[in-house]
């Protein structure tokens, strides 16, 4: 049986990539499952696969836990849909939305056909993890996020503004307009 090798990359980190191989029979549930293995994230979330052009255009819907309107649209389950079905060009790109409630996008392209699968590997598989996926901002771990904005906050403040009182507004007006640049014109 042949093994498909699929890049998948988020759109908006370059720096961050996987390459999973998958068996031509498995579903696209198994991709996103083996996707959310490699990154962390929690992979019970609905999340929808697109049949993509070459330039990441998105057409038809495979989806995973997907809204009612959708279900009464006929969209494609993750569950039952293969892989092999849905690839009909052997550089076959596919754009993926996880979470579409704090989404992340992904490009997921078919990088290579194995024609054999070795059968001492579990697959789907993660040939290959480059960079650290993005953390995921939610209820759970707010608090974390709230104290690192905290501690940035006591950068340098370029343009005093943190420090700004009402009352100095009364000392700019005194100045009547003259400033820096006004005392550069008196010394000419």
């Amino acid at each position: 049986m042949a093994i498909y090798r699929f890049r998948i990359s988020f759109e908006d980190f370059d720096d961050v990539v996987r390459e999973i191989d998958i068996k031509t029979n498995q579903t696209f549930e198994d991709l996103h499952r083996a996707i959310h293995r490699s990154t962390g994230y929690n992979a019970d979330k609905s999340s929808s696969f697109y049949v993509s052009t070459d330039n990441w255009i998105k057409g038809d819907e495979i989806a995973l836990l997907p809204n009612q309107r959708k279900i009464d649209n006929g969209v494609t389950l993750m569950e039952n849909a293969k892989l092999s079905s849905f690839i009909e060009d052997p550089h076959q790109k596919f754009y993926y939305i996880y979470n579409f409630e704090r989404p992340f996008d992904f490009h997921v392209e078919l990088i290579k056909i194995i024609l054999e699968n070795d059968p001492n590997i579990e697959y789907p598989f993660l040939v290959k993890s480059i960079g650290e996926a993005p953390k995921i901002i939610d209820k759970n771990n707010m608090g974390s996020f709230a104290a690192t904005t905290a501690a940035a906050s006591t950068d340098f403040d370029f343009l005093n503004e943190m420090d700004f009182v009402p009352e100095d507004t009364e000392e700019i007006e005194a100045m009547g307009g003259r400033g820096i640049m006004a005392e550069k014109k008196k010394k000419k």
